[in-house]
């Protein structure tokens, strides 16, 4: 059997989420950045005239995990005002609420000021670093076949590592996806590539949220993380990650993590 053509497919008002979006811990289960994208995509839409402003914060709460199978999603305008706009979203499954999402944008401008100096590029950058798959995926077929993944530096499982990330295939068919969109969809990642302890005997990347602060959107197909995880002895973590494309950072992501013994398959 072929793999699907997108993380998701439209039917009629829902979509259809293919096994694409599955994450590591449960065959039936969603990885994080693939509803969270598709919950940036609602946002969008309900915002129009993307042109004039940009996500400046993305916040997600997964209620419970995200079945593969029919999705809603829903988006409303919250706040308006003529620089801040903030949204709503919510994302259902069998007529619950699976995730719950809020955002900011923020209306641009003619630049006034030449640019603050970047603090740096990610380096090597995805042309120099050694191609790399998450290993504690169960599924043949999953969200970490659906992107291509690079490592720039560090060792996984140590705690701090950095990579480049990109989509093999679209969210949506036939629709190329928005800067916004394409990061959302990584940004998830950060607890992965930032893992602290063996993927085998514990679950360290479950995170209750994401949430994701910008001062630019990326520019280009690579999204680079750049990941640290403290996790705590009581199970308790955060991950921090930098956000990065391939001329510098452009924000931050943040994850609370739950960690646990693996349950049994």
């Amino acid at each position: 059997m072929s793999e699907p053509a997108a993380f998701f497919l439209p039917q009629g008002d829902s979509f259809e989420a293919t096994v694409l979006t599955r994450g590591p811990w449960r065959l039936e289960h969603q990885h994080g950045g693939p509803p969270a994208a598709l919950m940036v995509r609602a946002i969008e839409e309900a915002a129009g005239e993307a042109e004039q402003f940009q996500l400046a914060r993305f916040t997600i709460d997964f209620v419970r995990p995200v079945p593969i199978g029919p999705v809603v999603v829903r988006a409303a305008r919250t706040r308006e005002s003529r620089r801040v706009r903030g949204f709503d979203a919510e994302l259902s499954a069998s007529g619950e609420v699976a995730a719950r999402a809020t955002a900011l944008l923020v209306r641009t401008e003619p630049p006034a000021w030449k640019p603050a100096p970047d603090p740096g590029l990610l380096e090597p950058l995805p042309d120099g670093s050694e191609t790399f798959q998450f290993p504690f995926f169960r599924a043949p077929i999953g969200y970490h076949t659906a992107v291509e993944l690079r490592l720039a530096r560090g060792v996984f499982g140590s705690g701090r590592a950095a990579a480049w990330m990109r989509q093999r295939v679209p969210l949506v068919p036939g629709e190329s996806p928005s800067p916004a969109q394409r990061l959302l969809l990584m940004a998830d990642s950060g607890s992965g590539v930032g893992a602290t302890i063996d993927p085998v005997r514990f679950a360290p990347f479950i995170n209750a949220d994401l949430n994701v602060s910008l001062h630019r959107l990326p520019e280009g197909e690579w999204i680079g993380l750049d990941a640290v995880t403290i996790l705590e002895p009581h199970g308790v973590g955060l991950t921090r990650t930098g956000l990065h494309d391939a001329r510098g950072l452009i924000g931050q992501g943040l994850q609370a993590l739950v960690a646990g013994r693996m349950d049994p398959a």
